[in-house]
């Protein structure tokens, strides 16, 4: 297993599978009867150079409940590669504490991270991706289904980070991926190499399209994130006048497989990418998911700490 989790795409299927396996183990169990303590007097360093309300809580709570502890660090206390070098910060952490996840703006800030620090860096999300959050899908994917291979995954709206990773783990792990997205929106050249590569292995089938009505026939799983990311608020008009034919709705829904789940990283701007209906309706999984972080999150802080 490797230091860090920075990106899915560095993982194999096997590593993958092997951590969506140990969520589930965890989540049982701690249904059950609670973790036992593996993570013990440990400590994880979080910074955030991003707002949050699912990446803080749930890798707080992941290390609670496998007995460790999580120490918040605001954008105040830290500016990466302003007030001090960000190999500075990360060698200085690894002094302090037993693992570091790092919510930042630029992927390159959470890399030079990892370049320098002693302890495991897991990143909670950059500009180019977003790994724990497609932990976090799968899991919801395969406890829905029961199975991952062969299903078709839909992602409707920008190609942005979130979409990036939901590609490259389907791509790893037999998924076939689709998004529908508009001119100008795509997801870049090279993560879309990076998943072709992944599929010669898989046999996962990767397609784009315009139209989002074509994308979603025959759809197990409906995604959707918000048009306008953070970071992009200068393009929120522009945005709005580009996207509304991608929102996700009744009608689109009607046109993918009778039995398709809803899925949204959150948070959810109704009304715009995602009607109430459908956020709120039986197809929706958009807060197992959004709880599904949790457990996620812990399998990964157990498998970088532990030891």
């Amino acid at each position: 297993m490797k230091k860090d989790f920075l990106a899915v795409s560095d993982y194999s299927a096997d590593e993958l599978n092997d951590l969506i396996d140990l969520a589930i183990d965890l989540k049982t169990e701690y249904f059950k009867h609670g973790n036992p303590p593996l993570l013990k007097g440990k400590v994880l360093g979080m910074i955030f150079n991003k707002p949050s309300l699912r990446t803080r809580i749930s890798f707080d709570m992941a290390m609670r409940h496998l007995g460790g502890d999580a120490l918040f660090i605001s954008p105040n206390e830290i500016g990466l590669g302003k007030r001090e070098s960000i190999a500075d910060i990360a060698r200085v952490l690894s002094g302090y504490v037993q693992g570091i996840m790092a919510r930042v703006f630029e992927h390159d800030h959470v890399l030079e991270l990892a370049k320098w620090s002693a302890v495991p860096v897991i990143n909670g999300l950059s500009d180019y991706n977003h790994p724990c959050q497609a932990m976090a899908d799968i899991l919801t994917i395969k406890e829905n289904y029961g199975k991952l291979q062969g299903l078709n995954v839909t992602f409707i709206g920008d190609g942005n980070n979130v979409a990036v990773s939901l590609m490259h783990i389907c791509a790893k792990l037999g998924l076939n991926f689709a998004i529908a997205n508009p001119e100008g929106y795509d997801i870049s050249e090279k993560a879309v190499e990076l998943a072709h590569k992944f599929t010669t292995t898989s046999k996962s089938q990767i397609k784009f399209y315009r139209d989002p009505h074509e994308a979603v026939i025959g759809a197990d799983v409906i995604y959707t994130d918000t048009w306008t990311s953070m970071g992009q608020e200068e393009e929120t008009q522009k945005r709005e006048k580009v996207f509304p034919p991608y929102q996700v709705n009744q009608k689109l829904l009607s046109e993918a497989n009778p039995e398709v789940i809803v899925l949204h990283c959150l948070p959810a701007h109704r009304g715009q990418e995602i009607t109430d209906v459908v956020a709120d309706g039986p197809h929706s999984r958009l807060f197992p998911q959004a709880h599904n972080r949790l457990h996620a999150q812990k399998a990964i802080v157990l498998q970088l700490m532990q030891g």
